[in-house]
């Protein structure tokens, strides 16, 4: 094994070959990249392009530039100070490659080329294909370094290895969405329907993006279709359970999560498969069974491709994804509302410090058990991650309701909480319980609450009885 000193030569031996390298064009590139990525500025002019698209995009800009200023803030302030490593001798390089300000800094390990992975890595681990078309780029902004003279290959390399591991690392705060969908039934109760002849879909024209009509895409790619476009004067429940006794031997939603649940609703009174169109903001059902695009539903529907998923109710009112007692639904009204400037995590503790800093606890009664919370969460099968941002499902058919709350019996339970959020540590907090269970009943003793379910808000009540009801069979392709 090279000791550090045969190391440290190896570096002196591979500066001095590319310092030795004769002039070309590349010398010019090279230079205006190296200044190009000062303080990150190179980073934050793609994280703003990325960040004009919507999903993967977007989120892979949030995670980038959040590594990148941990890895800065760690390099500069801690690796630098603890590793006093010299800077290159800048002697036999040509005037053309020196930079107008030699850095002064500690040479290990070099900040731009830690920057770079950071950045990289965490759009990677969100959209690959982007993430592969940026590494080039990354790689270059190191070499760059090393070409202008002011770092060794080594700082270089440590650099990259330190930034993508702060980008990796940041998967313990904010978890990746895995691109598998939820484990699922199969099911055969669903007829192929050629060019969506007998389907019957609902079109809520204020889902999803301001600028894209669902119902001419539905139109274009289902010509056989009824498309029944929302009204104030009829909802979904009202539209579907129309078309459902005029004889429709299918029904669809082109909406957010609310107006899926409602096509839910009526699909499973009148025992007809549902075709689910993806066209909401965050569309969290259609993602959890495999539903990325409209074209996703369509092929589905074509072809007779169906899925059998849980379904829960409270109260009698079925919903797919949550359903939630307390502060929740306001704290993640706030929380999406922040997400585009602050990114989710940091959103969410935000969100979070606002809503609990001026809120009231619920007194429970949860299945005998007296509780005061903060929130009390009901998800439709097991959620991950646990604590307070729940985002998906690894399976739909387990049989089970996800019982978590937040705790307001504990001192500073609201700062324990908050704390527990910033530091991604909610799933080992005291800070919140948890259960599983198959039925579940809820008592108030803080007087009639507002139940909220999949988006929506039911009736104030005092008693909420949650339990899980017939599967439910959506249109869906699954491979195997």
């Amino acid at each position: 094994m090279p000791t550090p000193r045969k190391l440290d030569a190896l570096d002196v031996r591979l500066h001095a070959l590319v310092g030795g390298l004769p002039r070309s064009p590349a010398d010019r590139w090279l230079h205006r990249l190296t200044r190009a990525a000062d303080h990150g500025r190179l980073w934050l002019v793609v994280a703003g392009l990325l960040a004009l698209r919507r999903g993967s995009l977007r989120r892979g800009a949030v995670r980038g530039v959040g590594s990148m200023a941990v890895t800065s803030a760690l390099v500069n302030a801690v690796l630098k100070t603890l590793f006093r490593r010299t800077r290159p001798e800048l002697g036999g390089l040509g005037a053309e490659r020196l930079l107008r300000r030699t850095p002064t800094s500690s040479s290990f390990p070099s900040g731009h080329s830690a920057s770079a992975a950071a950045f990289v890595t965490g759009v990677a681990m969100e959209s690959l294909p982007a993430g592969a078309a940026l590494a080039p780029v990354g790689l270059a902004v190191g070499y760059s370094r090393v070409h202008v003279g002011v770092h060794f290959p080594g700082d270089v390399v440590a650099g990259l290895a330190v930034g993508a591991g702060v980008a990796a690392a940041s998967q313990h705060w904010w978890r990746v969405r895995p691109t598998d969908p939820a484990r699922v039934r199969s099911t055969s109760q669903a007829p192929p329907l050629p060019d969506g002849e007998g389907l019957a879909v609902a079109v809520n024209p204020r889902s999803g993006p301001d600028d894209y009509d669902p119902a001419e895409d539905i139109r274009r790619l289902l010509p056989r279709a009824r498309v029944l476009e929302l009204s104030e004067e009829a909802g979904v429940e009202e539209l579907l359970t129309t078309a459902a006794r005029e004889g429709a031997r299918a029904l669809g939603v082109a909406g957010g999560d609310g107006s899926v649940a409602a096509a839910a609703a009526v699909a499973l009174e009148h025992g007809l498969p549902l075709a689910v169109i993806p066209a909401g903001t965050l569309n969290h059902f259609a993602r959890d069974v495999g539903l990325l695009t409209p074209q996703d539903a369509v092929d589905a529907v074509l072809a007779g491709d169906a899925v059998a998923v849980d379904v829960a109710e409270v109260n009698g009112t079925p919903f797919l994804n949550t359903s939630s007692i307390g502060a929740y639904p306001e704290m993640v009204r706030r929380r999406d509302r922040l997400s585009g400037r602050l990114g989710k995590w940091l959103a969410l503790t935000v969100a979070a410090a606002q809503v609990l800093r001026t809120g009231t606890p619920v007194e429970l009664v949860v299945d005998g058990r007296p509780l005061r919370a903060w929130i009390l969460f009901v998800g439709n099968c097991l959620y991950t991650p646990r604590g307070l941002s729940p985002a998906w499902r690894p399976r739909l058919e387990d049989g089970l309701l996800d019982v978590q709350w937040l705790r307001a019996d504990l001192r500073f339970g609201r700062t324990r909480a908050v704390l527990a959020t910033l530091l991604g540590i909610s799933e080992h907090s005291r800070s919140y319980g948890k259960f599983q269970a198959r039925e579940l009943t809820v008592l108030s003793r803080s007087g009639p609450l507002r139940v909220a379910y999949d988006g929506e808000m039911g009736e104030p009540a005092t008693e909420f009885r949650f339990r899980k009801r017939a599967p439910l069979t959506v249109y869906c392709c699954r491979e195997g």
